[in-house]
């Protein structure tokens, strides 16, 4: 069947953003409010951490929930998604406590990692390959725009109101973006017989050598990134004293970090090629953790910093991932599933590493950063090829 061009879905691609902007406020706000949590419910920031970690370590089940997307349809699966994230983030409205904030967080990344692969493959499905990065690359965009957009509004919201105050707004947002992608997407054709089994993709997966390294190059960057991620809010409070509201702005300067750094993979991954453009951007990661410490004795030279390190290592991430988009064809999405389990352990080490490495101080949470970073680059140069 003919693809159609890019320009028939930009209501799509528009709903997507919008529908992404909400997941992707909903996952990361707990990082700049880490202190205003913990000290609202009451408990120390190794313990809401850990909460952190309970829900990246979700990601260890990917390959087998983010398999929705093929088993009930693509359509179906999104709709899934963000009836979970909308349940879950409707239970701190009905217990506001540590522990309906610790369901509020497994369910909200549940509902996430059946939605995103899901809607990939709805793209790939309905988007011809030399148009398909810039689709993704659209929807990628809702990463960065939480950060310029939804964070700030989050603690303008906890600031008028309570620390609870998002979680029932963000599930009324995704309740309502369900009900238009309900409205707005075809059903869900009849399921192929001849789509490979989960059974047969995970081993295709896992007995390529280029497919594990990639995964734990992915693994590797993004332990260094999620150990500076979560107490990059307390760092920031404790050293310049800045508040909920300020903590919030400051997301802003990351998220046009991040935007750069997704057009960065736009204007350099494809010339470069996807594995030269991976080792230019680890060798960045290396530079930006090993600046934090030195930048960081005044509140604009550490803004900066941080701005260098979400910069690299959005570049980095992003150019991953249309890397991995290509290591396994016939097995595609199960890959790109898989992927998320790579990141999300990755994530749960650095949250669980995290606030011990600041105790010493940001020298040692930098210093670890760049380490991964180090640890990488030889696994990815050596290993990781495209076939």
């Amino acid at each position: 069947m003919k693809k159609p061009a890019l320009a028939p879905l930009r209501g799509q691609l528009t709903l997507f953003l919008i529908t992404r902007i909400i997941l992707d406020t909903g996952f990361r706000m707990v990082y700049p409010f880490l202190p205003t949590f913990a000290r609202a419910l009451g408990v120390d920031i190794s313990t809401i951490s850990l909460a952190i970690t309970a829900r990246s370590s979700l990601g260890i089940l990917s390959p087998f929930i983010g398999s929705a997307g093929d088993l009930i349809g693509r359509r179906s699966a999104m709709l899934m998604g963000l009836s979970i994230f909308a349940g879950g983030s409707l239970v701190v409205l009905l217990w506001p406590s540590y522990i309906g904030f610790l369901i509020a967080l497994l369910l909200g990344s549940l509902g996430k990692i059946i939605f995103d692969p899901a809607m990939q493959a709805y793209l790939g499905d309905r988007v011809p390959y030399n148009l398909r990065g810039r689709a993704i690359a659209i929807t990628e965009i809702g990463w960065s725009g939480a950060a310029l957009v939804g964070l700030p509004i989050i603690g303008w919201i906890i600031y008028r109101s309570n620390w609870a105050a998002p979680f029932p707004i963000l599930g009324i947002l995704a309740a309502i973006a369900a009900f238009f992608i309900w409205r707005a997407l075809p059903s869900d054709p009849t399921a192929d017989s001849e789509r490979p089994t989960l059974k047969y993709a995970l081993r295709t997966i896992l007995s390529r050598p280029s497919t594990l390294a990639a995964l734990t190059v992915s693994l590797l960057i993004n332990v260094g990134n999620e150990s500076i991620n979560v107490i990059y809010g307390v760092w920031l409070e404790n050293s310049f004293g800045l508040q909920v509201v300020a903590l919030g702005a400051a997301s802003v300067l990351i998220g046009l970090a991040e935007l750069g750094g997704v057009g960065l993979v736009a204007r350099l991954a494809d010339q470069l090629g996807k594995v030269r453009a991976l080792c230019l951007g680890i060798i960045s990661i290396t530079v930006a953790c090993l600046l934090l410490p030195i930048l960081g004795g005044s509140l604009i030279p550490a803004l900066i910093g941080l701005f260098l390190f979400y910069l690299t290592f959005e570049f980095t991430f992003v150019t991953l991932i249309s890397l991995f988009t290509e290591l396994a064809p016939s097995t595609r999405a199960t890959l790109m599933a898989t992927s998320i389990t790579a990141a999300a352990g990755g994530r749960a080490l650095g949250a669980l590493i995290g606030p011990a490495l600041f105790e010493i101080n940001i020298l040692a949470s930098s210093a670890f950063g760049a380490a991964m970073a180090i640890i990488a680059l030889p696994i990815l140069i050596v290993w990781v090829k495209v076939e």
